[in-house]
């Protein structure tokens, strides 16, 4: 890849991405740019040959980087868009924003965003993966998002257009998204203080948040209502199909099934992409073998299988 367009920001090529990732796993980025700001995003698209694919990333809280790296541009967002403005009720956030951040800053505002505060990743991955827990999504609190489209232009697009369902949105085709604009509930700080702090001290007992993964390795093998949102009727858990398969603890290589919550995904230390993907097909295979249940992939799995 030659000729690539000048920036302000940075471009690396054959940036090791393991070390950007949860999972500390995976080959190199062809190309890893890190804009400065929104217009050095959107001078660069614009610039860049439309055959080159662009591939967005936060910070690798939810991916698997295949051992083979990424062919093409990886689009990391920094510090030129993790801002936080609250104004009249609304929070409009930078895409690099950590939804941990956002939701405290939130609440200090009287501002009801605590379902934020124990998903990882930043607010772009939160709209991207309509990323939701107690029974509130990101569809119900977004009004607009702020992107960067494939040929350089900033637009802005509605939450209806995004057509947000369960782990899903239809962004367009090689859109960067670069800020979010959310509408809150409102409540008061105190509470929603010790609600997070409830949420914070329930999460640390129940699932292994000092180990190498990536969040919940599978989607709840629920029902869907009309709308795409998970349907609580249905309360079947993919930890607990994941044990009636016998696969808690279960282990390829560096890769295991955790054995505080099975359906965490765990790098135990030397793990390679490849032992990870193997271990959460081989669980796949099991439960549906014993069960006859088909788990979906949560954790979003991208490029080559052998190095470039």
């Amino acid at each position: 890849m030659n000729n690539l367009p000048s920036v302000r920001g940075t471009l690396t090529r054959q940036r090791p991405l393991a070390d950007l990732t949860w999972m500390r796993v995976g080959g190199p980025a062809e190309v890893l740019f890190q804009p400065a700001d929104v217009q050095d995003l959107s001078v660069f698209l614009a610039a860049l040959d439309p055959a080159i694919p662009v591939f967005p990333m936060g910070v690798g809280s939810n991916l698997i980087v295949r051992d083979g790296g990424i062919s093409g541009v990886v689009i990391r967002l920094g510090r030129g868009f993790n801002s936080i403005v609250i104004s009249e009720g609304e929070i409009t956030s930078g895409a690099a924003a950590l939804d941990a951040h956002v939701a405290r800053r939130a609440a200090d505002a009287g501002l009801d965003l605590t379902f934020l505060r124990t998903i990882p990743g930043t607010i772009g991955g939160a709209v991207c993966m309509n990323a939701g827990c107690y029974g509130t999504y990101v569809a119900d609190v977004l009004k607009s998002v702020t992107v960067v489209l494939r040929d350089g232009s900033v637009t802005e697009v509605s939450s209806d257009a995004l057509h947000l369902a369960y782990r899903q949105s239809r962004l367009p085709e090689g859109a960067v998204i670069v800020a979010a604009t959310l509408v809150p509930p409102k409540g008061d700080p105190d509470m929603l203080g010790q609600r997070m702090a409830d949420q914070l001290a329930k999460r640390d007992e129940t699932q292994p948040t000092r180990d190498r993964t990536a969040g919940s390795t599978f989607r709840n093998p629920a029902g869907f209502s009309s709308t795409g949102q998970a349907d609580d009727v249905h309360d079947l858990k993919a930890w607990k199909v994941i044990d009636n398969a016998g696969m808690r603890g279960a282990r390829i290589g560096g890769a295991v099934m955790n054995t505080k919550h099975s359906n965490f995904l765990t790098n135990a230390g030397d793990a390679t992409a490849t032992d990870l993907e193997d271990l959460g097909e081989l669980v796949r295979k099991k439960v549906y073998d014993s069960q006859g249940i088909e788990l979906q992939w949560e954790i979003k799995r991208v490029g080559h299988q052998k190095r470039i």
